[in-house]
């Protein structure tokens, strides 16, 4: 404790020789953030601009140390490597627990999403999840893993597909949280997550550069995972189904090919146009079992198009639906919770933007003047129920950070798993 910089909140200016306008001041052994306006914004760029600095230790003290201000100084002051010491300061019981219900949920999605691609494959990846969750519900927790060839077997087209030019077999995690203690209890809520645990690109093949974060695009399984883990710690009580669709994208003599047609079980033919658009292939997938569930409810999450990064930068998550109420639904806890999302445009007719002479559709528009983002929102409205009712979509624009900023370490943010958590809440209560 006696080598731990305190750290201190102020609402006063800093003294004019620190800056004008300086986020910190110090004096001694301690610190003080010098808020003023975006209070959380203020608090969590101390937390990046202390841990940039080489800060190691860490005691949140003094007045104004509420639960959203500690989380936000712990998103800050992180980073993928090296050890750190946060000591969070007085708390009631009822603020640790909600607090440590938050860290847990986000440090795993940040931990396996940064994780070696070489150690978070398929399979780890399943494991690794079903482990979070039974840490936290125990024997309220069953779960299906089919793998491989299985995967053919029982129609799971797409995530086969995708992960059949890897060495390391594709799986498909159907994850059965059920407290109600019922085995009829109807399922109220489902979760698909996008697990391609490394993007090559296929034979569609990224550049280095595009190539290297990679290991990330599993950040939608891991999102759902963690919101779910949260959405449990917070006292979720109804049945929820987590799906998880998980493969490696990668390049040899029995990789997926641009011509190949899947069909899948809802008889839908899919010609593939671009094998760096497998994502949303292996959600298709998920997408029919949580409608086989009957879960009224059914979000998915996928770190999809760089299209909606192009639209929204690294801020914002984007929201589509069919189902205006669920978009709007979604929003609001995003707002509740203090993340950012935005909705970007789906209508029906953008499923005919998705053209193919040769099969029901393509898995990627190909005519000038279409939106990416919006054209693979709308592949997967075709796997869900007529009309979207009760789905909605997330493409995970802000859940990585590519590069770090004055807000975020790079890597995974765990950005998105509050507001899953907060959507699943609501449609649960």
């Amino acid at each position: 404790m006696a080598d731990m910089m305190k750290v201190l909140l102020g609402t006063a200016p800093a003294p004019a020789y620190w800056g004008e306008g300086a986020l910190l001041s110090f004096s001694g052994d301690s610190a003080t953030v010098h808020v003023d306006g975006d209070a959380l914004r203020a608090v969590q760029r101390a937390g990046r601009r202390l841990e940039s600095s080489g800060i190691r230790q860490v005691r949140l003290a003094g007045e104004g140390w509420d639960l959203e201000r500690r989380f936000a100084f712990a998103q800050g002051f992180y980073a993928a490597k090296g050890k750190r010491e946060l000591d969070f300061g007085e708390q009631s019981d009822e603020e640790a627990r909600a607090l440590g219900g938050l860290l847990k949920a986000t440090q795993w999605v940040r931990e396996v999403t940064n994780g070696c691609p070489e150690e978070i494959y398929p399979m780890a990846l399943a494991e690794s999840a079903l482990l979070l969750i039974r840490s936290i519900a125990g024997d309220k927790v069953t779960a299906r893993i089919t793998a491989g060839e299985a995967l053919q077997e029982s129609g799971h087209i797409g995530i086969w597909s995708v992960g059949r030019g890897s060495e390391r077999e594709p799986v498909l995690l159907e994850l059965d949280y059920n407290p109600t203690g019922q085995d009829d209890a109807p399922v109220a809520a489902a979760l698909v997550g996008k697990g391609i645990t490394f993007d090559s690109g296929g034979y569609s093949m990224k550049s280095s550069d595009n190539m290297l974060p990679m290991k990330s695009d599993m950040g939608g399984a891991a999102m759902v995972t963690g919101a779910l883990a949260l959405a449990i710690s917070r006292g979720l009580d109804k049945r929820v189904k987590l799906i998880l669709c998980c493969a490696e994208n990668l390049v040899s003599g029995h990789a997926f090919k641009l011509g190949d047609i899947l069909t899948y079980r809802n008889g839908l033919s899919v010609e593939i146009q671009n094998t760096d658009a497998e994502g949303r292939l292996v959600l298709a997938d998920g997408l029919l079992c949580a409608v086989d569930s009957g879960a009224p409810y059914i979000l998915d999450a996928a770190t999809l198009t760089g299209a909606a990064k192009m639209a929204l930068g690294r801020d914002y998550n984007a929201v589509f639906a069919l189902d205006e109420s669920e978009s709007a639904r979604l929003l609001g806890a995003a707002r509740r919770e203090n993340e950012k999302a935005w909705p970007l445009p789906l209508e029906l007719w953008h499923q005919g933007q998705l053209g193919s002479s040769f099969a029901d559709m393509g898995n990627v528009a190909s005519a000038e003047g279409t939106a990416g983002a919006s054209t693979a929102a709308a592949f997967l409205s075709r796997f869900v129920r007529a009309g979207g009712a009760g789905w909605v979509h997330m493409d995970l624009s802000a859940s990585y950070q590519k590069s770090g900023n004055d807000l975020w370490a790079v890597g995974a943010k765990g950005h998105g798993l509050r507001t899953i958590a907060a959507w699943l809440g609501e449609v649960c209560a």
